[in-house]
């Protein structure tokens, strides 16, 4: 073998030497760009994650505070209901008892007291009738109104948001 070929063979593996590392370079570059790259994607997917997972807490805790407040009303509107039906009930012992009184004095009364008596109860009755009606109304209407809020009540759509 003569001396130029031994030179260009050395001169030829020195080039593939070289071409080699050049391109084993570029490659980590390139490998080290797209991990650079990924990283950021990876980072701004954990920032959007983390404010969908505020928003979600701040609405569960909207929810929650809204759900806390009307419980509570409820809970008063309740105790007012249930304190108002012991004084129905009270009231309605005491009107009993009067009518009891009252059945054992009507035996004994004058036909001029039966009458006044019997014309006072017929204007009762018409009173209570328009109260009842009044109260009748009253009831459709928080009746319509529950329906129109339940109605209107808002629904919070289920979304999927996958990050990988």
């Amino acid at each position: 073998m003569s001396l130029s070929t031994v030179t260009h063979i050395a001169a030829a593996t020195l080039a593939g030497v070289l071409v080699w590392l050049f391109q084993s370079a570029r490659l980590g570059a390139d490998l080290a760009d797209e991990r650079l790259q990924s990283s950021k994607y990876r980072h701004q997917a954990t920032i959007e994650r983390a404010a969908a997972n505020a928003r979600v807490a701040k609405a569960s805790a909207d929810v929650a505070a809204n759900y806390q407040e009307v419980l509570n009303d409820a809970i008063a509107k309740q105790a007012a209901l249930q304190a108002d039906a012991t004084r129905a009930r009270r009231e309605s012992y005491s009107l009993r008892k009067q009518l009891t009184d009252a059945e054992q004095r009507l035996a004994d009364a004058s036909a001029a007291t039966l009458i006044e008596y019997a014309s006072t109860t017929n204007q009762l009755l018409g009173e209570c009738s328009s109260e009842y009606t009044a109260l009748a109304e009253k009831a459709d209407g928080h009746a319509a109104d529950a329906a129109t809020c339940r109605a209107a009540w808002p629904v919070i759509p289920q979304t999927k948001e996958k990050f990988q």
